[in-house]
C-alpha cells in the first residue's frame, strides 16, 4: 500500500454520495476504507439504477454504476447496528480506526452509543466526521438534507439558469459532492491537528454551509450590493463577453478575460471599431453594457464556423474552446494523457473492467494508490474481521448464523 495516508484507517459508516465521495479521496490517497453496510441491503446507490455494469459480453450484472462513482478503494463489509453485537464489533472496530466518517441524520448513531461524545474518552485521537444536510447546530439541524434541497436552499439555484426562465439546478448533485470534498479537507487538517497535539476532534459538516461557501462570487457581489444576482445563464457577472455564443455550425465557449484578449479577438472577428469605442473598450464598460455588447457580438461569431472560432482565436491567445458531450470529453487527448479514465477488474464483470473517472490529484512523489474496484456487498467481511479482530471462520459463520453480518 502506498500513497500520502497509507496506514491510516477509516471507518465508514456513509452511504450515498456526500460522505461516500469523501472517503473515496481518502481512499485514493491511500487510507484503509472499511465501508460499513446493511446486511443483505447495502449502501442505497446500489439500486440507483439502471444503468447497471456490464459484464464481458455486455450483458447487464447487478451492480450499479452510479455507486461506482464513489466508492473505490474501499473494502466492504455488512454489519448490523440494531443488534448488540453489532454494535460491539463496530467500537472494537472504532477502537482501531483514526478516523471515522458518518452521514446519519444529526444524533443518528448516538442512539447506539457511537456518537463521538460518546467514543472520544475510549479514543482521544479519533477524528470523527459527520456530513449532515444542516449540521448539527441551528434550527434546521434536524431535518434530513437531499442534495436538490440544499441547492434551492443554499442559493445556487437561484444564479443558475437563463434569465428568462426558472431556476435551475447543476447538471451534477453538485451539493453532496462538494460537502464531500470539504469534509475531506477537513479530516486532513484535523489530522495534521492530532499530529502536532495528539488529540483527535469531531468535525461537522453541513451541505447547506458548504453549498453557501461555494456561491464565491456570487455571494461576494450580494454581499457588497445588497442586491440579489439575477440569472445570467452561461454568463460571467463580472466580466464580459465571457459565455456561449452558436456559431453557423454548433457552439463555443468565449472567456475573454481581461481588455488584450477583447482587443485581439475583435481583430480577429474584424470588428476593431468595437474595441475601440469607449463603450466597450473597457471591461467595467462592457459589464455595464452588457446587452448591447453581447448583442453586437452574437451574429458576428454566429455568422462563422466553430472551428475558425477555435482555431483563430487561441493563435492569437485569446480563451475559447469547445462545448463537449461526454463522449468527446473521454477521448479527448488531454483528458487522455492525464489519464484520467481509471480502469479495474471486478468480480462481476469478468473480462470487463469497471471503467471510472480517475482521481484529478497528481503529485510529484506520493502518488494515487487504486486496490480496490467499487465492491460488492459484504466482500471482504470475513477479510477484515479476521484481520482486524482476529476473529476465526467459525467466530464468523456464528456472527452471519444469527444476522449480525
Amino acid at each position: 500500500m502506498s500513497g500520502p495516508l497509507s496506514g491510516l484507517r477509516v471507518f465508514d459508516l456513509t452511504r450515498i454520495l456526500a460522505g461516500p465521495s469523501c472517503t473515496q479521496i481518502l481512499g485514493d490517497l491511500g487510507a484503509d476504507v472499511i465501508k460499513v453496510e446493511i446486511p443483505g441491503k447495502g449502501d442505497d446507490t446500489r439500486g440507483f439504477a439502471p444503468p447497471y455494469l456490464k459484464d464481458g459480453e455486455g450483458k447487464d450484472t447487478d451492480q450499479s454504476a452510479y455507486f461506482t462513482c464513489a466508492n473505490r478503494n474501499k473494502r466492504s463489509i455488512t454489519l448490523d447496528l440494531t443488534k448488540p453485537e453489532g454494535i460491539e464489533i463496530a467500537k472494537k472496530m472504532i477502537a482501531k480506526s483514526d478516523v471515522l466518517v458518518e452521514n446519519f441524520k444529526t444524533g443518528g448513531l448516538a442512539k447506539y452509543g457511537l456518537g463521538y461524545d460518546q467514543l472520544k474518552d475510549d479514543n482521544p485521537g479519533l477524528v470523527y466526521c459527520s456530513v449532515t444536510g444542516f449540521g448539527h447546530t441551528g434550527p434546521y439541524a434536524n431535518r434530513p438534507g437531499y442534495d436538490v434541497l440544499i441547492q434551492g436552499m443554499g442559493g445556487f439555484m437561484s444564479v443558475t439558469g437563463e434569465p428568462d426562465e426558472g431556476p435551475q439546478k447543476a447538471g451534477i448533485p453538485i451539493s453532496d459532492l462538494i460537502a464531500g470534498m470539504y469534509a475531506a479537507v477537513g479530516i486532513n487538517a484535523a489530522l495534521r491537528h492530532r499530529e502536532v497535539t495528539g488529540k483527535g476532534q469531531h468535525i461537522d459538516i453541513g451541505m447547506l454551509d458548504t453549498t453557501a461557501a461555494i456561491l464565491s462570487i456570487q455571494g461576494a457581489n450580494f454581499l457588497a450590493t445588497g442586491q440579489n444576482p439575477p440569472r445570467l445563464g452561461n454568463a460571467h457577472p463580472n466580466i464580459v463577453p465571457y459565455q456561449a455564443f452558436a456559431t453557423a455550425d454548433g457552439d463555443i465557449i468565449l472567456a475573454v478575460g481581461n481588455d488584450g484578449q477583447f482587443q485581439r479577438f475583435c481583430k480577429v472577428a474584424g470588428c476593431e471599431h468595437l474595441a475601440e469605442d469607449p463603450r466597450y473598450a473597457t471591461n467595467d464598460k462592457r459589464v455595464s453594457n452588457r446587452e448591447e455588447i453581447v448583442g453586437l457580438l452574437k451574429p458576428i461569431i454566429a455568422a462563422k464556423p466553430s472551428e475558425f472560432w477555435l482555431t483563430e482565436l487561441e493563435k492569437n491567445n485569446v480563451s475559447c474552446g469547445p462545448i463537449n458531450r461526454l463522449d468527446q470529453v473521454f477521448s479527448d487527448p488531454q483528458f487522455i494523457a492525464r489519464g484520467m479514465q481509471l480502469d479495474m477488474p471486478h468480480p462481476k464483470t469478468g473480462t470487463a473492467p469497471v471503467k471510472m473517472v480517475a482521481s484529478p490529484l497528481k503529485f510529484s512523489e506520493s502518488k494515487v494508490d487504486y486496490r480496490y474496484a467499487p465492491p460488492v456487498l459484504g466482500q471482504h467481511v470475513d477479510e477484515v474481521l479476521n484481520e482486524l479482530l482476529d476473529m476465526s471462520e467459525d467466530d464468523i459463520a456464528g456472527l452471519r448464523e444469527r444476522g449480525v453480518i
